[in-house]
């Protein structure tokens, strides 16, 4: 048996038949074969086809989604064989902001908390008026197709009111988090030139109120380009503008009262007309600016929501992110499934481990999002929601940010809901959505992802760009999509572009994620390609440590690195450990023997180092790259990037890796 096997050798849940057949997933399978004349029995023959028959497959997407726009004529895809180059819809005209905005009636559209300080709602009628005031004081204030608008926000329903605002028009929008420093911020907005900024006053973060408005006004004073910045109040509610360049409040910039919107007058554009900037991490360099398309996001989100995630009207979407992740994105575009969304900002173990299953409890949270750490953590922590939380209306759990180990499996079916579907999602902000992700007519196998997504013709290869099955690799996907970017910002060759995805393997996308496909047709994920770990030649995935390691119960955390030594490459692990928990000898032998046992020798590290923190991203992922280059002298790039970027002095010159 292995590290992902459960016991008996099955699977760890499996959908009811009624299930399967009430899911959106069998009812296009099913089209499908109605419209074609095909034969397609299950979930792998139906992937099967959508690779094989792309322009059916999108168009026949576009029409069971019920996009509104004019998806024009054949063929779907020019250029299908050029990657990058490949266009899809290239007579389509559509408005992304239209699509989320499908409903005007009084339902909860929103519903936000800010910890235990903000409780509000948002009606679709309500959501749907304030844009089309917003759109009118953003045309007013000379917004117009193509150009930037930015957002410093939390995750508040304002920031949604402004992307579809903005999105309506035609323009762009891109977004930070108010823990983003000044530099931060500046190194993302600064490359795109924004005509209006938004930005809350401040956040709540584990029972404290963090006043943002001085940083506001330094990054307003270093955006020449900004004629606008709209102060929305989370913290107060009326916020000083005073002292902060070409600012006003929301209410004031607003055109109209409450109920003066009228119909929104959508700009329809084309498919690929950009909608999102979305940044790289940034930890090894100023960030890359990634362009969206309207239509591909729209599309690709489409699929994911109402097929891999089986969302209906009326369910309650949700997850766990700030405008810093991607995930954000994601969870928004749920309004086109005519979803309601429920946001949460602030930390999501205030005052304790429950206040999100409270949430979920009371919002009736039908998808619940949220990271792989935060599971862990409630894990390690002793948290049993579902001792205190029915959960009736929740169907599906979904997990990404870093891969879920096998244990996680186990306590979300223990210890959550045992009657739940548990996804593993994985993509980037590269895709804004995934490669490999969830399926409600399939079973869920301890440690795996289900399934490869629609659509999306992902392989793995080994180093020589040769594909492999049941070993490790690069993901790739040898086909184009209509999620890939559009482009990066400032990138007039494109090069930049090329050599982020196509330079390894020419005209196929590798994606930089080391992984491995099952024999149930799913996947696992052993950490990214530049983080693999090289020791005497053979490739270590670091994620197959981590799940080793943090089954003991005195560490918490843990992070891997190859430290270069005597002509070769040693692997270093750090560990964080609970309270109380000492680093000793005892402990080190037992990690070893966990990751021996576990894993292979091959894993087992040459040092073992204790630490009291783990530098990692804005959005949760720990920085491994970053604590290379420190233990190596090297210089961090982009330190603005990192939520603790003082964590990596604990790295530094350290006594037990000089020997």
């Amino acid at each position: 048996m292995n590290d992902h096997a459960s016991p008996d050798g099955q699977p760890i849940w499996t959908p009811s038949p009624a299930r399967v057949a009430a899911s959106n997933m069998t009812a296009f399978r099913l089209r499908v074969e109605s419209r074609h004349g095909v034969d397609l029995p299950d979930y792998a023959a139906l992937h099967a086809w959508s690779v094989a028959n792309p322009d059916a497959f999108w168009s026949d997407l576009w029409t069971f989604c019920g996009i509104i726009g004019e998806p024009g004529g054949a063929p779907v895809i020019t250029d299908r064989q050029a990657m990058p180059g490949a266009q899809f819809f290239p007579e389509a005209r559509l408005n992304f902001a239209e699509n989320l905005l499908r409903r005007r009636d009084e339902a909860a559209a929103l519903i936000c908390r800010g910890e235990d300080k903000v409780r509000r709602s948002v009606s679709y009628e309500e959501l749907y008026d304030t844009v089309a005031r917003l759109a009118r004081a953003l045309k007013a204030a000379g917004v117009g197709p193509g150009d930037r608008v930015a957002g410093y926000f939390a995750n508040v329903p304002e920031a949604i009111m402004a992307m579809l605002a903005t999105a309506s028009l035609g323009a762009i929008w891109s977004s930070a988090s108010p823990d983003f420093g000044t530099q931060g911020v500046l190194d993302r907005f600064g490359q795109i030139e924004p005509k209006v900024l938004f930005a809350v006053d401040g956040y709540f973060y584990g029972g404290k109120t963090f006043d943002i408005l001085p940083k506001v006004a330094e990054v307003a004073v270093a955006l020449p380009t900004v004629t606008r910045t709209v102060i929305v109040g989370y913290t107060r509610d009326d916020p000083p503008t005073a002292g902060i360049r070409d600012a006003v409040a929301w209410n004031d910039f607003l055109d109209g009262p409450p109920g003066s919107g009228g119909d929104i007058a959508f700009a329809h554009l084309p498919f690929n007309h950009p909608l999102y900037i979305m940044f790289s991490s940034g930890t090894t360099g100023v960030p890359k600016c990634i362009v969206h398309g309207a239509g591909g996001t729209l599309i690709q989100h489409l699929k994911e929501h109402v097929l891999h995630c089986d969302v209906k009207p009326g369910d309650r979407v949700f997850y766990f992110t700030t405008l810093g992740w991607m995930m954000w994105n994601w969870m928004v575009s749920a309004l086109a499934s005519e979803a309601g969304l429920v946001l949460y900002d602030g930390n999501p173990f205030h005052p304790d481990g429950n206040g999100l299953w409270d949430l979920a409890e009371e919002a009736g949270i039908t998808l619940f999002g949220t990271s792989a750490k935060y599971i862990d953590a409630l894990h390690k922590q002793g948290y049993k929601p579902g001792e205190r939380h029915p959960l009736e209306r929740l169907r599906l759990i979904t997990s990404t940010g870093s891969p879920l180990v096998p244990e996680s499996y186990d306590y979300v079916y223990a210890d959550i809901k045992a009657e739940v579907q548990l996804a593993s999602i994985s993509g980037g902000t590269d895709i804004v959505s995934c490669f490999a992700l969830g399926n409600p007519v399939l079973p869920v196998w301890r440690g795996e992802l289900q399934c490869l997504g629609l659509g999306m013709d992902v392989q793995v290869f080994d180093a020589d760009g040769h594909p492999v099955t049941a070993e490790k690799g690069e993901l790739v996907c040898t086909q184009p999509f209509p999620a890939m970017p559009i482009g990066f910002w400032n990138d007039p060759d494109g090069a930049k572009y090329h050599d982020a995805y196509f330079a390894r393997f020419e005209g196929i996308w590798c994606h930089g994620d080391y992984v491995e496909r099952t024999r149930h047709g799913g996947m696992i994920i052993y950490g990214r390609s530049d983080a693999t770990l090289n020791p005497g030649g053979v490739r270590i995935g670091t994620a197959e440590i981590y799940r080793q390691v943090e089954k003991l119960p005195e560490v918490t955390e843990s992070l891997v690195i190859g430290q270069s030594w005597e002509d070769d490459v040693r692997v270093v692990l750090f560990v964080t450990l609970a309270a109380g928990a000492d680093l000793t000898e005892d402990l080190v032998r037992r990690i070893k023997t966990q990751i021996r046992t576990g894993a292979s020798p091959r894993h087992v590290p040459a040092k073992v180092v204790a630490v009291a923190d783990i530098p990692r991203t804005k959005s949760g992922k720990i920085t491994e790259l970053a604590v290379r280059d420190v233990v190596h002298g090297r210089p961090v790039k982009n330190k603005e990037a990192l939520a603790n970027p003082d964590a990596l002095a604990l790295y530094a010159d350290l006594p037990e890796l000089q020997r």
